[in-house]
């Protein structure tokens, strides 16, 4: 495997079910990432390491997963240079979500966390890949084609409904 681009991070082993699917996006994408469990709260050394020299090793995104209080996404993105994304976990102490999104979302001024909706790693693999394209054409081309896919995918199944739903 090549040299990570991304690096997907969660507070919790847990969390591994909703961000693995940034995981499969990526794959998809053929963009080569990295994964751990890096806690805020759990272990702070770690993470402020980690923090501060993801992009030393050639790391361009950083998805950061989190759920309760939710404090990685933020207090990574207060230490690197580098976007990171936010994908809010809802977490089984979880006030239906509603806690980690309005951690992640209600960054203060100066420290921006782009936030994906609530269990959505999906979209954050997806916007990961966005950004790296727009230094690298490769990448640039297959979410192109992505996007292309998404729309042809709708206009089929909406011929599909017309002719199932449609009287004549």
């Amino acid at each position: 495997m090549s040299q990570p681009l991304v690096s997907i991070i969660m507070g919790s082993d847990s969390d591994w079910e909703v961000m693995q699917q940034a995981a499969i996006v990526l794959q998809q994408f053929a963009i080569p990432f990295e994964a751990d469990i890096v806690s805020a709260h759990r272990t702070p050394e770690k993470m402020f390491a980690y923090a501060q020299t993801a992009h030393q090793r050639g790391i361009k995104v950083i998805i950061a997963g989190a759920g309760g209080a939710a404090h990685l996404p933020g207090m990574v993105a207060a230490i690197s240079p580098l976007p990171v994304i936010g994908v809010p976990v809802k977490s089984t102490q979880s006030l239906d979500g509603w806690d980690s999104v309005l951690s992640i979302l209600q960054m203060p001024s100066g420290v921006p966390v782009a936030t994906v909706a609530l269990n959505n790693a999906r979209n954050a693999g997806i916007l990961a890949a966005q950004i790296l394209g727009c230094n690298d054409q490769e990448i640039l081309q297959k979410v192109q084609q992505y996007k292309e896919r998404l729309s042809n995918e709708v206009i089929q199944k909406a011929q599909q409904f017309q002719q199932k739903f449609t009287s004549r």
